[in-house]
């Protein structure tokens, strides 16, 4: 059982993060943000999956004007994404954003951060500072220690200016495209502050290797009860990045929203096309929201004896395959019918 890190617990929109709340999941939009309808569409695709948070890029006075109208028709809370102009936060602020993404370091003057410091207090609209291991301070750069100490004395720095200003309403993330690095940051700062944790590796890369690293980093964190949000970042359909991010949870019994699948490797056994079959399953069933788990198992010799714990599967034969609940057989199904025939009997069921 995994014992969660105690941490202080904000509200974003309708979404409790830290403390005992579940992990959300979040992604970001690759949209325009000026471009009003494509930002929602994208961000009603990424809900459509389960995506819980979801961060915009404001790069201008134009984009942090949008915001306005996208608050308005958004079904999840939202986080603007602000760099260097202090102006542009307050905007959004004013605008009804849910939550701010910035670093206090980078956006000027102690009195501008104090102005946005003060609107988001009386707002209450939580601030994530998010440290990246390839933007930090110079004279941290220049500091003989390992990069992790310096991205959480980075981090520190940033949190005291808003403790400084009385302000409490904080979430941290200190992310690196190396997952060792990533790792060893998370775990050295989180004793050391009572805030929760965004997690992510960043820059992780496209699907294949970015899923490894992510899971291998973001993984390792939450098995320590570490982390209260994350984002699988990855070079593809930020969709994905939801549903990568899900499956991490799940394999941990940390969230169970959806279908759990499970598949068998290929053997000599075989005598069906498992593969093909697999990817078919898993296609069919990927919006199906019950916490079932179905399998697809290669042989009807082993298949659903191993998989007994499934709810549902199939277990291939020589041109056919049966199909099972709970471990028991309860049909008999042509190799070009199984599909259809576990759909139907899934639907039908009462679980």
């Amino acid at each position: 059982m995994i014992i969660r890190r105690k941490s202080k617990e904000l509200t974003i929109g309708n979404i409790k993060i830290g403390n005992n709340a579940p992990i959300s999941v979040q992604s970001m939009c690759n949209t325009d943000t000026r471009d009003v309808k494509a930002t929602l569409n994208q961000i009603k695709e990424l809900t459509d999956y389960g995506c819980e948070l979801v961060r915009l890029a404001v790069l201008n006075k134009d984009a942090a004007e949008a915001v306005k109208e996208i608050v308005k028709k958004s079904p999840v809370p939202l986080i603007a994404d602000i760099h260097f102009d202090y102006r542009l936060a307050i905007q959004c602020i004013n605008n009804g954003i849910n939550a701010l993404r910035l670093n206090p370091g980078n956006i000027g003057k102690r009195e501008n951060v104090e102005k946005v410091i003060k609107l988001a207090k009386q707002q209450k609209i939580p601030i994530r500072i998010g440290v990246n291991a390839g933007s930090l301070e110079k004279d941290l750069q220049e500091k003989d220690i390992p990069l992790y100490e310096k991205m959480t004395e980075s981090a520190l720095r940033h949190i005291k200016i808003l403790e400084d200003l009385d302000f409490d309403l904080i979430k941290v993330s200190l992310k690196s495209s190396d997952v060792q690095t990533t790792i060893d940051a998370y775990r050295y700062i989180a004793d050391k502050i009572p805030y929760p944790l965004h997690l992510g590796v960043t820059e992780a890369g496209t699907l294949k290797r970015g899923l490894i690293k992510s899971s291998v980093g973001l993984g390792t964190l939450l098995a320590e009860g570490i982390g209260d949000t994350i984002r699988v970042s990855l070079t593809e359909n930020p969709v994905e990045e939801v549903i990568a991010g899900f499956e991490i949870l799940k394999s941990l019994n940390l969230r169970k929203r959806g279908v759990n699948f499970i598949s068998c490797p290929t053997c000599g056994r075989t005598q069906i096309n498992l593969i093909e079959l697999a990817k078919k399953v898993e296609e069919r069933f990927k919006n199906l929201d019950k916490p079932l788990t179905i399998a697809v198992m290669g042989c009807a010799v082993n298949g659903p004896g191993e998989a007994r714990h499934a709810d549902f599967g199939i277990a291939g034969g020589i041109g056919e395959g049966y199909i099972f609940k709970k471990g028991e057989i309860i049909a008999r199904v042509p190799e070009n019918e199984l599909l259809e025939k576990l759909e139907e009997i899934i639907i039908k069921s009462s679980i």
